[in-house]
């Protein structure tokens, strides 16, 4: 499975329902994977469990990679495809041990084409590079730039996803600097016509 196009990342919710609802329009418009990431909502285990659940079915469904933020373990017990690891997440090794070879296993990387590289050595399937621009989800995340999606193109074999602030005013210019995939949760997620925003987005591809 190929880690390109319009990569979603689920806003926080705690109505699995309406989740599910929003991310079934954006498959719809084309998002080829989906990333469940849930930071600051009250759900507990079992919650957390039920929605990755529901939402590892409707991607199969829809033929997109699905993707768990941070838990390699909750990954391993719905059948993702894979999972994606921060800084603080664990590492690739053991990840990859738990997961299997098949697994999907991606790399926040932030401003560091470094640590790109060392993950692609250490068998990343793709890295994560960003916040691109200025971010509300992480209004302090390290800021990353053109110039190094273009060297990370130029040196990386593995996918590159780029994140953080992506709008469709700016994703075209993420995309011709070198970006596998745009990796989008407000401009997605908040559109007043979801299905319509991933066509546009996916179209860039």
């Amino acid at each position: 499975m190929a880690v390109k196009g319009l990569y979603a990342i689920t806003p926080d919710s705690t109505d699995r329902d309406a989740l599910l609802i929003k991310v079934e329009a954006a498959l719809l418009g084309g998002v080829r994977i989906v990333q469940y990431r849930n930071k600051r909502s009250t759900l507990n285990l079992r919650q957390h469990l039920e929605t990755a659940s529901a939402l590892a079915k409707l991607c199969r469904q829809y033929q997109a990679i699905f993707i768990v933020n941070d838990d390699a373990n909750l990954a391993l017990n719905i059948g993702a495809d894979g999972v994606h690891l921060g800084k603080d997440d664990g590492d690739i090794a053991s990840a990859r041990k738990l997961l299997g070879k098949e697994a999907i296993i991606g790399v926040s990387c932030y401003d560091n084409l470094s640590r790109a590289l060392q993950a692609q050595e250490q068998g990343a399937n793709y890295v994560a590079f960003g916040a691109m621009f200025s971010s509300s989800t992480k209004p302090d995340a390290p800021r990353a730039t053109l110039e190094l999606l273009r060297e990370g193109k130029a040196q990386l074999n593995i996918p590159i996803v780029a994140i953080g602030g992506i709008t469709l005013h700016n994703a075209a210019d993420v995309v011709d600097a070198g970006a596998d995939a745009l990796a989008v949760i407000n401009a997605l997620f908040d559109a007043p016509d979801i299905q319509k925003a991933a066509k546009q987005f996916s179209e860039l591809f």
